[in-house]
């Protein structure tokens, strides 16, 4: 069972990594410009529509904002969407130079 104060927490850090301020957030939502705050401040919910909203405006599925695995899954769907471009030549080598990486 998710914790909820890991969907609070889990719209904190998406938001912080595109670098948009909880009150913009909640603006482009169309709601009161503290909807986010009130969100990440444990004092609220969204609704599962509004999830949906806040998912689709975060640029991840709902299923990867719950993948606790996966520290920034908007960056992990920007790369897939990438690598699809490629041809399997560049895809070997970005695949050899992550496994160098780790």
């Amino acid at each position: 069972m998710i914790d909820t104060a890991f969907i609070s927490e889990r719209i904190a850090q998406l938001r912080t990594e595109k670098n948009i301020s909880a009150r913009d957030m909640s603006l482009s939502l169309g709601q009161s410009q503290s909807y986010i705050n009130n969100i990440e401040n444990k004092k609220s919910l969204p609704s599962m529509e509004m999830f949906l909203y806040i998912c689709d405006f975060l640029g991840v599925e709902p299923k990867d904002f719950f993948a606790q695995d996966t520290a920034s899954p908007s960056l992990l769907y920007e790369a897939v969407e990438t690598f699809k471009t490629l041809t399997p030549k560049q895809l070997e080598l970005l695949i050899s130079i992550a496994k160098e990486m780790k």
